[in-house]
């Protein structure tokens, strides 16, 4: 079992009155300092305030526990979000909120995964990583940090949560964590999610956009912890041969394809495609159409380069990104519904995912 830490803030330990936050370290450069030999190794949080100093001034109550073998994110896996979410929903009941500190490059997909995951959320789970470690001069790791224990303790005058979902915060902005795609490698605005505003913004206050954020459960808690990863993306391209569609969509026990298709839709009219398409549905392949496009929606049918789709058995997604859209397959599939009912839960919003029209 994996060790808790309490981080000495303002709050006392035993103060009941303020928040009490729990922080989970899975890994990634928010949480890596440079050891005595100049290398980059994962800090400990024992010693967190002497790196980030902010701390002792935070007016709540801090534990931290970090996974036994920290992860980088590339290496992340289904099972990850499993441990990540049986952790939570053991702690649940003894903290008001929770931060996970995550490496970059797949936060997003990580945060999705969760959100389906968590049915029913009345608690603040609040992802965030850094593009700089926390030992560094220029580093990001202290106020994207801070900024999101802040966010996971903040409440209404009620006592409810003021964020109960799980979010994404980076740079200056709270981000629903489905809605989120990593879209930057070198500066510090990682992160963007173009088909829904922020939930709120860091300036010199935090500022919350109550109207987008979502309502508090009317149920209690409940944990999914089945995924089914046999699912795949193809991503479209001129050019693209019969041959390559074929070897993806005849991979042995896959279940789930997310189709990345051009601007609204769109793709190939050639017959040998859209038998294909056909042919993986009538084996029970379920394919959700996701635009390339950054910004806009799925319209199936609105040029003649997707009117053929539906009848090939081609869902469509909406506005889903693809690392929800990835993850909702994974989770839907993981539920052993019927095709029928599978293939209405995948064009229906879940968790936020979708922008009803």
């Amino acid at each position: 079992m994996p060790r808790i830490v309490i981080i000495q803030t303002a709050a006392s330990p035993t103060d009941q009155t303020v928040a009490s936050i729990l922080v989970i370290y899975t890994g990634g450069t928010v949480g890596m300092a440079y050891n005595q030999e100049g290398l980059l190794a994962p800090m400990r949080f024992s010693e967190v305030t002497r790196l980030m100093p902010e701390l002792r001034d935070v007016r709540m109550r801090v534990s931290v526990l970090s996974m036994p073998q920290p992860i980088d994110s590339s290496n992340v896996s289904p099972a990850d979000w499993i441990t990540l979410a049986g952790l939570i929903g053991e702690f649940y009941s003894y903290y008001d909120g929770f931060v996970v500190l995550h490496g970059t490059d797949t936060m997003s997909h990580s945060a999705s995964a969760l959100s389906y995951m968590l049915e029913n959320l009345a608690k603040p789970i609040v992802f965030t990583g850094a593009q700089v470690p926390a030992g560094r001069v220029r580093t990001d790791a202290r106020r994207n940090f801070i900024t999101a224990l802040e966010i996971a303790a903040a409440r209404h005058p009620d006592g409810s949560a003021r964020v109960p979902e799980v979010s994404l915060f980076f740079n200056t902005m709270l981000m629903r964590g489905n809605r989120t795609k990593k879209v930057e490698s070198q500066h510090f605005g990682a992160f963007r999610s173009d088909n829904l505003p922020p939930l709120a913004q860091a300036g010199i206050r935090l500022t919350y956009n109550d109207a987008l954020i979502r309502p508090l459960p009317t149920a209690s808690l409940r944990i999914h912890t089945q995924l089914n990863d046999n699912v795949t993306i193809l991503k479209l391209f001129p050019g693209i041969t019969q041959r390559v569609v074929n070897s993806i969509l005849s991979v042995e026990g896959l279940r789930g394809c997310v189709l990345e298709t051009f601007g609204s839709g769109n793709a190939s009219t050639q017959p040998w495609f859209l038998n294909a398409l056909k042919e993986a549905n009538d084996r029970g392949v379920h394919l959700l159409n996701v635009s390339q496009c950054d910004e806009g929606r799925v319209e199936q049918g609105r040029y003649e380069t997707s009117a053929s789709l539906p009848a090939a058995g081609v869902l469509s997604g909406d506005d889903i990104t693809t690392e929800a859209a990835i993850t909702k397959l994974m989770f839907v599939l993981g539920l052993q519904k019927s095709h029928a009912e599978t293939a209405q839960l995948l064009v229906q919003d879940l968790r936020g995912e979708i922008t009803p029209l």
